[in-house]
């Protein structure tokens, strides 16, 4: 059954926090990893994003740099990455400005479509959805957060690649990337792909996963 290439793409504090101590949406990263995340998003045919993490934050990312847009184009695909909202519970407020942005919107929830989204997709098992989201033609999806649902990707082993910006803060706190409650997670490996200075003190580091928990090479 084929799924689609995630990779997760988060910037993090040196101690690995993605908020501060008394919450609220990160402000985390610079002008070098704002450059990191376009190129991420260029790459991705959509975007998977928490519900939370949207109320918080009241937009999605957008490429804004030419040669990425121009890239796309010669590609012949959309400019933006279409985004689909992960919800398990209520809807998105129709005010927020994401609904105005200029790019296509699908909703992944278990229960009915909402109005302002161009797609529904059920949301039941991960496995199932993603094969879904496959057949529909999305092949590379990145992950924006927040820490819900990178978990629960992370322990369905549904993550092919890590994507951090390491950021030179220390901010304290329980918010960290991974979820205090996600299971042991200790028996997948990661080869590192990929790590540059982005400039500003910020350090990219990309992994890939290069087993799986029960120890067999993954494709």
């Amino acid at each position: 059954m084929s799924q689609p290439r995630l990779r997760l793409v988060l910037a993090v504090s040196l101690d690995g926090r993605l908020a501060p101590a008394q919450g609220g949406a990160a402000k985390l990263g610079g002008a070098g990893d704002r450059t990191a995340l376009e190129e991420a998003l260029a790459w991705a045919d959509g975007c998977l994003v928490g519900a939370a993490t949207l109320r918080l934050h009241r937009c999605t990312c957008l490429i804004h740099r030419p040669e990425l847009l121009e890239r796309r184009r010669l590609e012949q695909r959309p400019p933006q990455p279409l985004t689909l909202v992960v919800s398990r519970g209520r809807g998105l407020e129709p005010d927020l400005s994401f609904f105005s942005q200029p790019l296509e919107r699908w909703l992944l929830s278990p229960g009915q479509a909402q109005q302002g989204f161009d797609a529904h997709v059920p949301l039941g098992d991960w496995r199932d959805c993603l094969a879904e989201l496959a057949a529909r033609g999305l092949h590379r999806l990145v992950v924006l957060g927040g820490t819900g649902l990178a978990t629960a990707l992370l322990a369905e082993g549904l993550v092919q690649e890590l994507q951090l910006t390491v950021c030179p803060l220390l901010l304290g706190g329980s918010h960290g990337w991974v979820s205090p409650l996600a299971p042991d997670l200790s028996g997948r490996s990661w080869e590192l792909l990929e790590h540059r200075p982005l400039g500003g003190g910020e350090l990219l580091l990309r992994y890939s996963c290069c087993s799986t928990p029960e120890g067999r090479w993954a494709a």
